[in-house]
């Protein structure tokens, strides 16, 4: 009877249900699914194809917020709307702001949409060296993490600051850029930290999670030297870009950006602008401008008419790709395959 009744709390305490998970965009998304394989589905927040600058919580999102016990989201500087809803709603679960975990290599804004040193101004292979590796990744312990995420950075400290930055920094366009995730090296050390808190409030489905991540960021590590394999050939090509949301991808891979249409995607550039740009192309021998499928294609059309450029469309969120754990690597890979098609022409 006793070994029954130990055997009966080992099996109870193996099928623990999961924690309760919600996310805000896409690509977080993903990288949680995977570290949740076995064990349970994070809700998502924002779907797939919406702003996540400014977007209507529906319902069921609303409740998935609510019933939330841990949030993993980028943070106030890509949703500031979010922070309120955050602070609402999902009061009492543990926030992670990725954007500001102590793992995330940041970079700050381009002075007008053009490449300038940074806090940081490091190569991109010589970063690559530096990834943590397997358990590496997990030696930042989910409490460290947290002082800068959920705690250091919660979601009401943002809220006065909510409506400054309420058209997604079109107007100072300046601080850390929020397009973290475009870097497989910051979604790698994410993974990590995905897995230490998720291990921190489950210890039963601990081992899964690590296990979980230590594989996502070796299929990661494979796919981010398979996509610097490809773009090698276009690596000094110049393109310009819709708006200014590709520079993790681009340090990462040691690509040639030449500028951008528009700093932010929140307003249409000034005709001045596209001015600017069309001169730009001729100067610096553009190979090829990139719109974007949410946003005016004449604009890129004015940008090279008269010019030798070809034209391409990149998506930062990927909106055509179906969300799941595949979606992260397939964004990847799309971004990649879009800069060949138009680059290598």
């Amino acid at each position: 009877m006793g070994a029954a009744t130990a055997l009966m709390l080992v099996m109870g305490l193996s099928a623990q249900a999961a924690p309760q998970v919600a996310t805000d965009i896409t690509p977080v998304h993903s990288l949680v699914s995977q570290v949740m394989d076995g064990v349970g589905e994070p809700a998502l927040v924002i779907q797939r194809g919406a702003s996540p600058h400014s977007y209507s919580l529906r319902p069921s999102e609303a409740a998935a917020l609510e019933d939330a016990e841990i949030v993993f989201w980028i943070g106030p500087a890509l949703t500031p709307w979010l922070a309120n809803g955050l602070g609402n709603l999902a009061g009492d679960a543990r926030q992670v702001g990725l954007l500001a975990a102590s793992v995330t290599d940041q970079r700050m804004f381009r002075e007008d949409g053009h490449d300038h040193a940074d806090a940081h101004d490091h190569d991109a292979h010589d970063h690559e060296a530096h990834e943590p590796e397997g358990d590496e990744a997990h030696d930042h312990d989910s409490h460290d993490h947290e002082t800068h995420d959920s705690h250091g950075h919660e979601a009401h400290d943002h809220d006065d600051h909510s409506d400054a930055h309420a058209h997604d920094h079109d107007h100072a366009h300046d601080g850390v850029d929020p397009h973290a995730w475009l870097d497989p090296g910051n979604a790698r050390a994410w993974l990590g930290l995905i897995a230490d808190t998720l291990a921190d409030a489950d210890p039963a489905n601990a081992a899964v999670y690590q296990r979980n991540a230590r594989a996502a960021q070796s299929r990661l590590t494979e796919l981010t030297a398979t996509i610097d394999q490809q773009l090698a050939p276009v690596r000094d090509t110049p393109y310009i870009v819709f708006h200014d949301a590709y520079q993790y991808f681009e340090a990462r891979f040691g690509l040639n950006h030449a500028g951008a249409i528009a700093l932010s995607d929140a307003s249409d550039p000034s005709p001045a602008r596209i001015a600017r740009v069309r001169d730009a192309v001729a100067e610096a021998d553009v190979r090829c401008v990139f719109a974007e499928p949410q946003f005016n294609p004449g604009l890129v059309a004015s940008v090279v008419d008269g010019t030798d450029a070809d034209t391409g469309v990149l998506d930062p969120l990927g909106s055509d790709i179906p969300s799941g754990a595949s979606f992260y690597p397939t964004l990847l890979r799309d971004l990649a395959d879009r800069m060949m098609d138009c680059l290598g022409n």
